[in-house]
């Protein structure tokens, strides 16, 4: 009970360490003799003085101490084996609680030679004995002994040497140099002990056959004779030894020979064998009549009638030439284990088998040989269950991995390339469940908020939108420390999905189309057709294109090569804009938008007052082969000045490329044809009409006063100036707009600080002054609408803020004030009416 319980099993001892008390504990196991003092237990020291450390499956720890064992007292019919445990939550064993146990088990009747195969020691010992004439003599003079063989200790009885036999050789040990060899010696009041690790030096492997015919078995049988085997078959652990002890003045030898199985087992038919041959020779060297006694078997050192063999569906056949056991697996008694081979996650069924042979021969008598065999099936890949679900109205995925056996344990979690302890998984977002069954199984439920960071998120159709957790699980296996992992990609597909939607309009240049953002488009990209619309493209074609995260807007003027047209007559021009959104990774076609205005066909012509017409013919839709470079007027060496993909541009003056006129009373008008013919056809197939019209008659009232001005002192010069005009911050003109903060981005009524300065020539002579400045809509100086800031030098008088000049002074920076002019305009924008032509 408590941290440890025990169990008394004939000659063995075990006490099992609670799993549920040193669980996430590190400890020390040691052995109390009967001083009192604790000695550390190592796998060597184990297997030399008779005790074994296994691992069950429920994560517990198993101790046996053979009745002989280094440390047991021994009194009368009892033996008694006490251990400490020292166990501790850290590795350094700092503040470790220290547990004591004492466990006494009374032991039946020894036979003349018992022989035990532990998982880590073979163990024989034999019945002392003393013929009686030497009982019965009296040394007169003890110490001859000594003198005679001082290596001997002085006890009365103690064994004195060891003589292993090989084939090539026999070679003799002092109990001292055995010890140091790792073998364990032993004497009692009535036994000789030998207990050998299997990987002692003098230890061989012998192949013991198993294959007899018939009839030559049932005849040795018969005649109560032993049977020669054939050297074929099943692999033993042998060890033949001669223990010489003393007696008074005698020296004695006993046959201290051991063996033990190493293999003899076979996986068919989801059915383990294990087969033990009964004669193996090293044991009954010299015996020449065998008589088998009692055959026992059952699982975890405890005996099985044959009942609970049945009931369990478990076969001991007890024939001629061996004894075979045979259990399916995953029978009761044994137990599932978790493995691991190159990475992939795997069990084996696992059971501690238990098998006695007693015999007689005319040799010992009786034998006992005791067999503890660990029988472990080979590697069987498992799969590990992966259950999805959703918890909607929490917008929580629970997935569900496993179930694994008892002794795997989930460690950390891989996040986005990064491994993240379990504990630590909650900062990630992440609730790890672990559910434990009533067999001892566990499952491992994680919990992940569907707009966590790491889950994927990706429009499918319609208003699905699919939902992936993608994490890696790594676990560790106990005891043997091994690690598996387990990817796990869970996939939801949940209707939630809010597409992007658009709105358009038009002011008089330009068309506008505003996207608002939905929840499936953060990776989709703005495609105008195979050309993908980013911001450096866009300033490539005087597009205006803003994202604030809620809203995409994108503005295209007019005249712009992206733009069709369709539906051209006299009073109207359908002007259509397309904007595709494709998925970023896969380009794949996810929304398509358009805009689509009338617009005036006037916006395609100027009539400049000086005379001058500038049109522009556009391509419509349908006519995709019509090359605007070909575009001619009606005199068709007038050819268009300006041509894109779409439009062409002619400047002409009225009076020249076949313009025609007419005139009236009121006006003078003036009409021309954009033309495109074939080759070798003189019949356009492109025809665009247009005409100017002037007012004949138009007057205007002048007031003006007449002064003497002075003579003109100034003389005209010719030569190269250089110039330049720059946007400053502030009125304080310390801190101009650099190239990269450009386009800039003002409200109306707001100060804009202009700065015009003569750079070349460096002449104090010359004088700058502004003439005429002008503002546009449009990056072209001569392109319409046009508002004046500055006319002849002076404010517009039809400003509602009128231009505001500043004066110069000479600083570090301005060698020249006179080279330098500054004023301050207020911020404006172009309307017709009161529609807005451009924000």
């Amino acid at each position: 009970t408590g941290p440890m319980s025990l169990e008394c099993l004939g000659n063995l001892l075990r006490i099992t360490l609670s799993a549920e008390y040193f669980e996430d504990k590190y400890f020390s196991l040691f052995v109390v003799d009967q001083s009192g003092t604790a000695w550390e237990l190592d796998e060597a020291m184990a297997a030399q003085c008779g005790y074994t450390v296994t691992y069950t499956t429920q994560r517990g720890i198993e101790f046996h101490a053979s009745a002989l064992s280094c440390h047991s007292h021994l009194e009368k019919d009892v033996f008694t084996v006490t251990i400490q445990i020292k166990a501790s939550h850290t590795p350094d064993m700092s503040n470790a609680t220290t547990h004591l146990k004492s466990a006494s088990c009374h032991y039946g009747l020894w036979s003349p030679r018992e022989l035990i195969c532990e998982s880590n020691y073979m163990e024989v010992s034999v019945k002392r004995e003393v013929p009686q004439t030497i009982k019965d003599f009296v040394q007169d003079e003890p110490e001859d002994w000594t003198l005679l063989f001082p290596e001997a200790k002085a006890e009365e009885a103690s064994i004195w040497q060891i003589v292993f036999h090989q084939p090539e050789e026999k070679r003799a040990l002092l109990v001292s140099n055995a010890w140091s060899a790792g073998y364990g010696l032993n004497t009692t009041d009535s036994r000789v002990l030998l207990r050998v690790p299997y990987t002692a030096a003098q230890v061989q492997l012998v192949e013991v056959g198993v294959l007899l015919l018939a009839q030559q078995a049932a005849r040795l049988c018969r005649s109560n004779q032993m049977p020669s085997l054939q050297d074929q078959g099943i692999t033993f652990s042998v060890l033949r030894s001669s223990t010489f002890y003393k007696y008074q003045w005698v020296i004695l030898m006993v046959d201290t020979a051991v063996a033990c199985p190493v293999d003899g087992v076979d996986y068919t038919n989801k059915t383990i064998t294990w087969t033990v041959p009964k004669y193996i020779p090293p044991l009954y060297a010299g015996a020449t009549v065998f008589k088998d006694v009692l055959v026992e078997a059952g699982v975890d050192l405890h005996k099985l009638s044959a009942k609970e063999m049945a009931s369990r569906k478990y076969v001991l056949l007890n024939e001629l030439k061996a004894i075979t056991m045979k259990i399916p697996i995953g029978a009761e008694g044994g137990y599932y284990k978790t493995s691991v081979s190159n990475g992939q996650l795997g069990i084996k069924y696992t059971i501690n088998l238990f098998l006695e042979h007693q015999w007689e021969d005319n040799k010992w008598r009786l034998t006992k040989h005791t067999i503890i065999k660990e029988i472990e099936t080979p590697f069987e890949q498992a799969e590990v269950a992966i259950t999805n679900n959703l918890n909607l109205s929490a917008r929580l995925m629970n997935v569900t991995v496993g179930t694994f056996l008892p002794d795997a344990e989930l460690v950390n979690l891989t996040i986005e390339g990064v491994a993240v302890a379990v504990p630590e998984a909650v900062l990630h977002g992440y609730l790890i469940h672990r559910t434990r069954y009533a067999n001892g199984s566990t499952a491992y439920v994680i919990q992940v908020p569907l707009d966590a960071p790491s889950v994927k998120k990706e429009y499918m159709r319609e208003d699905m939108r699919a939902y992936t957790l993608n994490v890696t699980l790594t676990f560790i296996t106990y005891p043997s420390s091994e690690t598996f992992v387990v990817p796990v990609i869970a996939v939801l597909a949940v209707k939630d999905a809010v597409l992007p939607s658009a709105r358009g309009f038009c002011d008089g240049r330009n068309l506008h189309l505003i996207i608002t953002h939905g929840n499936v488009d953060q990776n989709w990209l703005p495609f105008i057709s195979d050309w993908h619309l980013t911001q450096e493209a866009a300033q490539k074609y005087n597009y205006i294109l803003r994202d604030n995260g809620t809203h995409l807007a994108i503005s295209v003027p007019f005249l712009s090569p992206h733009v069709s047209y369709e539906g051209f007559h006299n009073s109207a021009i359908k002007a259509s804009f397309h904007l595709t959104l494709k998925d970023g990774i896969t380009l794949a076609q996810r929304r398509d938008f358009s805009v689509s205005c009338i617009f005036s066909p006037s916006e395609l012509i100027q009539c400049l007052p000086n005379g001058t017409v500038i049109i522009t013919a556009i391509k419509l839709v349908g006519g995709e082969d019509l090359d605007t470079a070909q575009l001619v007027l009606r005199d068709r060496q007038c050819k268009p000045s300006l041509v894109t993909e779409k439009t062409a541009t002619f400047k002409f003056s009225v009076n020249t490329c076949g313009t025609s006129r007419k005139s009236n009373s009121t006006a003078m008008t003036y009409e021309n044809e954009v033309l495109y013919f074939r080759p070798d056809n003189d019949t356009p197939i492109y025809q665009l009409k247009f005409l100017c019209s002037y007012a004949v008659k138009q007057t205007a009232d002048i007031r003006y006063e007449s002064k003497k001005n002075p003579l003109p002192s100034i003389k005209p010069g010719f030569g190269c100036l250089t110039l330049s005009m720059k946007l400053f911050k502030e009125k304080s003109y310390s801190e101009p707009y650099q190239e990269s903060e450009y386009p800039v981005v003002k409200y109306l009524r707001e100060a804009l600080y202009f700065e015009v300065e003569l750079l070349q020539p460096k002449d104090a002579r010359l004088d700058l002054n502004l003439d005429d400045c002008w503002a546009t809509s449009s990056q072209s100086q001569d392109s319409l609408p046009q508002w004046h800031i500055l006319n002849h030098g002076c404010e517009n008088n039809k400003d509602s803020y009128r231009t505001v000049f500043y004066k110069v002074n000479y600083s570090l920076r301005v060698k020249f004030p006179q080279h330098l002019k500054r004023f301050e305009v207020r911020m404006f924008t172009f309307v017709q009416g009161t529609s807005l032509l451009q924000e």
